[in-house]
């Protein structure tokens, strides 16, 4: 292909580089140089086409090259870090007596246990061909136990930073040989306050390590991770960062509180089979909400950080198989767990960032079908007014009136305009 035919390509398929020496995109699976074995796990795991993340970050993986991947959650970016770090891993010594008490090879570090263990189903599905051992280290399960797991030998581990700290300072980790580390949900991480453990387990390595960084938005925190410690790192970007994508349509309905639950049992006798996520603010409300739909016969199942792994998994278990259509949840779900074909998302309680937002419509649309998200909007939700109407304006979605008219969408928070508004202020909505 000439040089315009791979820029076509790369527009065709939203990909951006930033860095040196980038080697070109795969086309296909044939062209991605990854070892016969991997090639027929990936076969045998039903990928017939590599996603654009993929395209873009597996000739850099397979380079040892360090990367920043911007990409929305459900783009196919686990195998876009696994499958080089397989390869990557297939050209090592293999695990022996003497060798796996200096820990694993591998470490993928994300925020939350429903995420590592997604990870890791995804992991085991390529890895068990090779032969490989994969333990995850996450909260609500025996430290001893994850302890001995790494000490009795694996090559990867799959953890929560913090859950991770914990056994390095006990004693019952070490990572001298791992030299290939990946961060996931990089910003979801900071947003919890991980970055003091992510720092920490990052100087447990030899500095010599791969790094493979994904994130869908690049806030401040994720910035200085990266400086510190990737080296010369390629920034691939698929789509817009942090855009809403194109295949949900985004409705915003301005109400009075006392309003909201009327609104959502209209919307959710709309539903017939499909299935909906309703996010809300707190736990408490979470409950309340669940409880009222129940009664009022819906099949509602409830996701919150009050709940134990057990009760979690139960509820998503039971939303994936359909025995309940309606999973009323906060932020635990906005990022990172994925649950196929959700049909409509509902923000009962508006977020405060967008970033949030963004993530929670993101649980619908997904893997190329088509969503919708319904917002309730409150005049107490004035903080996200500005970038609320400026993505409803990007994604050519309708503006309600009483926000395109409120002086809070008109400037960002903590901005205070130094001249009257000019004609250009305004946004028409027709």
């Amino acid at each position: 292909m000439s040089e315009r035919d791979w820029r076509i390509f790369r527009e065709d398929f939203n990909i951006s580089y930033k860095g040196s020496k980038i080697p070109r995109p795969m086309r296909s699976w044939e062209e991605s140089k990854l070892t016969s074995e991997l090639l027929k796990a990936v076969e045998r795991a039903g990928y017939k086409k590599p996603s654009p993340i993929q395209m873009a970050a597996i000739p850099l993986g397979l380079q040892q090259r360090d990367v920043i991947g911007i990409a929305e959650t459900g783009s196919g970016k686990t195998a876009a870090f696994v499958l080089p770090m397989l390869a990557y891993i297939s050209r090592l010594p293999p695990m022996s007596e003497e060798n796996e008490t200096e820990g694993p090879y591998a470490v993928v570090m994300a925020p939350t246990r429903e995420l590592a263990q997604q990870i890791e189903e995804e992991t085991v599905k390529f890895a068990h061909y090779l032969g490989f051992r994969v333990t995850s280290i996450v909260g609500g399960q025996s430290i001893e136990e994850q302890g001995l797991k790494i000490t009795q030998g694996c090559e990867i581990v799959i953890a929560t930073p913090g859950r991770l700290i914990d056994c390095l300072e006990r004693r019952y980790a070490v990572l001298n040989q791992c030299n290939y580390v990946v961060l996931d949900e990089a910003d979801r991480m900071i947003d919890m306050g991980f970055e003091p453990q992510v720092a920490g387990v990052l100087d447990a390595m030899p500095s010599s390590k791969t790094t493979y960084m994904f994130s869908a938005t690049m806030p401040p925190g994720v910035e200085r991770l990266a400086r510190k410690y990737l080296r010369n790192p390629v920034v691939v970007t698929i789509g817009t960062a942090g855009k809403a994508t194109d295949l949900i349509s985004q409705h915003v309905i301005m109400m009075k509180e006392s309003e909201k639950f009327f609104r959502l049992q209209k919307l959710l006798d709309e539903l017939s089979d499909k299935t909906a996520i309703v996010f809300v603010n707190t736990k408490k409300n979470c409950d309340s909400i669940a409880k009222n739909l129940d009664k009022a016969g819906y099949r509602v199942t409830t996701l919150h950080g009050g709940k134990s792994q057990e009760q979690r998994e139960i509820s998503l278990e039971g939303f994936r198989a359909k025995r309940y259509n309606v999973l009323v949840a906060t932020d635990v779900v906005g990022r990172g767990i994925d649950i196929p074909d959700v049909a409509h998302v509902i923000n009962y309680d508006m977020p405060k960032h967008i970033e949030m937002y963004t993530h929670r419509i993101g649980r619908t649309g997904r893997a190329g079908k088509s969503g919708v998200a319904t917002s309730f909007l409150t005049l107490h939700d004035t903080d996200v007014f500005y970038d609320l109407k400026q993505m409803l304006v990007q994604s050519n979605s309708a503006v309600p009136p009483e926000l395109a008219r409120h002086e809070a969408s008109r400037f960002k928070p903590g901005t205070v305009p130094d001249r009257p508004p000019r004609h250009s202020d305004t946004v028409y909505i027709n």
